[in-house]
């Protein structure tokens, strides 16, 4: 689908570039006529210089836009979260970002889960290829017994490493001051804590957080485990 977008954009740029120097060529003879008193002749010129130059403005547009759709369908990669256990509902993870950082965190019970906040354009800027930002906040256990849920040891550590300016709280705070952001939420995604699975967390065109197997021994093992 990316390919189906962006050959016929970069081809529709393309034009949008010939046509750009087409009406440049066009607005120059217009100048040397009206030079030369010849004002019909320049008046002919002047209409084949802004045509050329709106098909080129549309043109433009129109492969800019497609570009801007190409970037929406693509997947941002969050993390990485690869898991080891250390004993019975306890478990070393560690979780590393694209940029390289990596740390490593114990957590206790039976699944992990990674929290972010998401902040995304309106319609023009997102069309423009705009990324959806996103900033990690923590990585916490969880437990598939609601009840170990309420009365386990809770794990939960903060990732920090801000990935924008805090845009998600300023939109909350005065939401009339940024009508270009189009929406601004948590989002949250969790799959189990199993020895030497490793996973890769995404942040989906037009959702929230994606988990997901990275690699084929960790889609095995969440087959047995049932997932």
């Amino acid at each position: 689908m990316d390919a189906m977008l962006t050959t016929p954009a970069w081809i529709l740029l393309a034009l949008a570039a010939v046509f750009a120097l087409v009406a440049l060529s066009q607005g120059f003879a217009c100048r040397r006529r009206l030079r030369r008193r010849r004002r019909a002749a320049a008046a002919v010129r002047g209409l084949w210089a802004l045509l050329a130059l709106v098909l080129a403005l549309v043109l433009g547009g129109l492969g800019g836009g497609l570009i801007g759709y190409a970037r929406l369908l693509q997947d941002s990669e969050v993390a990485q979260i690869a898991v080891r256990q250390v004993e019975p509902q306890r478990w070393s993870v560690r979780v590393t970002r694209p940029d390289g950082w990596h740390r490593s965190y114990v957590l206790a019970g039976d699944q992990w889960q990674l929290d972010a906040r998401v902040v995304r354009w309106d319609l023009p800027g997102a069309l423009a290829g705009l990324p959806a930002l996103y900033r990690v906040e923590r990585i916490s256990g969880r437990y598939t017994d609601a009840q170990l849920e309420r009365e386990a040891e809770r794990t939960v550590h903060e990732l920090g490493g801000r990935a924008f300016p805090d845009l998600w709280t300023l939109k909350r705070q005065f939401p009339e001051w940024l009508p270009f952001v189009d929406a601004d939420y948590g989002s949250a995604a969790y799959l189990p804590l199993i020895d030497g699975a490793r996973y890769e967390v995404v942040l989906a065109p037009r959702g929230g957080l994606v988990a997901r197997p990275a690699d084929e021994p960790t889609q095995r093992l969440l087959d047995e485990a049932g997932w």
